[in-house]
């Protein structure tokens, strides 16, 4: 089984920064790439960012890109987010999102597990 839980959301100001955090357990198998997703009020979710195991790849949504940047601790089995220059269009339920493939995709349906969500939210 596999469990992951956010961390690290809040309330910030337009231009501030956030790390967030995902505690990974279970399967190491299961959790070879490592996702963040977000939703924003009334929208779908999206993909935001994206890590590989192997190589440590990654992959960023065009919105965040150079302003959001993905990592892992293996050794910790824990996966970030750290978020940068925060703008009101970020505001959204962040989450962490797992599958066993080793190849990277944007899509939701590519990943088996995911966390409960962590709210961020960005002020004006």
């Amino acid at each position: 089984q596999v469990q992951l839980v956010e961390s690290g959301g809040g309330l910030v100001q337009a231009g501030g920064s956030l790390r967030l955090s995902c505690s990974v357990s279970g399967r190491t198998a299961s959790t070879r790439t490592m996702a963040w997703f977000r939703q924003p009020p009334g929208k779908d979710r999206e993909f935001v960012s994206g890590i590989t195991g192997s190589v440590g790849m990654t992959d960023y949504a065009n919105s965040v890109r150079g302003r959001f940047t993905i990592s892992r601790d293996t050794a910790n089995n824990m996966v970030f987010l750290q978020m940068t220059n925060l703008k009101v269009e970020d505001t959204a339920v962040y989450y962490c999102a797992a599958t066993g493939d080793y190849r990277l995709r944007q899509t939701q349906n590519w990943y088996d597990y995911w966390g409960q969500g962590t709210q961020v939210t960005v002020s004006s």
